[in-house]
């Protein structure tokens, strides 16, 4: 599955975290050391540039994090990104310059890229999201299997174990997800890719798609 692949989802130069995921060829490889990565880099970030709060959370000096907001660590915040009211990140989470995590958004072990904003009610767990990614008010990303087994990445009679029980969805750079949509467990979405809004979505979504509803996913023209 060439096109799940780090280098076929992700611009590196995007995220704070391009070391962690240039180790592993298919992003949820990274899910497991998200926590550690941050501890280490945390302690390397510029004090001038970096605040340090408590323990093991470094927020950017510029960064604007509402009073409401639950910040809770291993996290880094980078430069220019906007915490909003009552947003909660319950740790092992890298907000990239410029993003927006808005009100009531939960964020937990997580990777999102530069620019990437789920700005409205949105719970993104186990996932990664590409540069400038964004998710519509209300949508989610499922990170557990109703049965609780074992998450495998399935596309078109092609399936990779993954050996996670939390594993929510890899959203390559662009992809632009519509209001109240499910990604379930395992999805991997393709650059530059639109999802619906109200979808249910399982599975490989291409690069350069529509996705209307399962079993109708057209190409971009």
């Amino acid at each position: 599955m060439e096109q799940c692949k780090v280098t076929a989802m992700y611009d590196l130069n995007q995220t704070i975290a391009a070391e962690l995921l240039e180790q592993v060829n298919y992003p949820w490889e990274a899910l497991a050391g998200i926590r550690d990565f941050i501890r280490t880099l945390g302690a390397s970030l510029d004090p001038d540039l970096y605040e340090k709060r408590g323990d093991d959370i470094w927020v950017a000096k510029n960064a604007k994090v509402a009073p409401t907001a639950s910040l809770n660590g291993p996290l880094i915040i980078d430069e220019e990104a906007e915490i909003r009211h009552c947003a909660f990140i319950r740790g092992s989470a890298i907000v990239g310059k410029g993003c927006v995590v808005g009100n009531s958004t939960e964020l937990k072990n997580v990777i999102l890229f530069n620019g990437v904003q789920v700005p409205h009610y949105n719970y993104v767990g186990d996932s990664i999201l590409g540069y400038k990614a964004h998710m519509g008010a209300g949508s989610i990303t499922s990170n557990v299997k109703s049965d609780k087994t074992l998450v495998a990445v399935k596309d078109k009679g092609e399936e990779i174990p993954t050996g996670l029980k939390k594993f929510g969805a890899m959203l390559g750079d662009y992809v632009e997800v519509g209001c109240n949509s499910v990604l379930n467990p395992g999805s991997v979405i393709g650059r530059h890719t639109n999802i619906y809004p109200l979808s249910m979505v399982r599975g490989v979504i291409p690069a350069d798609s529509i996705y209307k509803r399962q079993g109708e996913v057209v190409q971009k023209a």
